[in-house]
């Protein structure tokens, strides 16, 4: 995920069971300094869901990284799990 052309936005969780998640609960960047869990999105210019982080006491526990076709569909996801295992879908 190249971090330097996505904003980065917070959530407390996610909804949905079809890819891309829809990340929920938006909160301030000062609301997380007291969380021990929350997401780490990652939007393009057009508010496209890139990819998000969950993190958990500090760690990245879960990963969803995605990539779409020109029609704007979701083309590929690429998640890493709590051990490092990467999973192409």
């Amino acid at each position: 995920m190249n971090k330097e052309k996505t904003t980065c936005r917070y959530f407390t969780t996610y909804s949905g069971v079809k890819l891309p998640f829809k990340l929920v609960g938006e909160l301030g960047e000062h609301e997380i300094r007291n969380r021990n869990t929350f997401f780490r999105g990652y939007f393009d210019a057009d508010g496209v869901l890139l990819g998000f982080q969950k993190m958990v006491y500090g760690d990245v526990e879960l990963e969803h990284q995605y990539s779409y076709g020109e029609d704007g569909n979701l083309r590929e996801a690429d998640i890493t799990d709590v051990d490092g295992e990467v999973m192409r879908l």
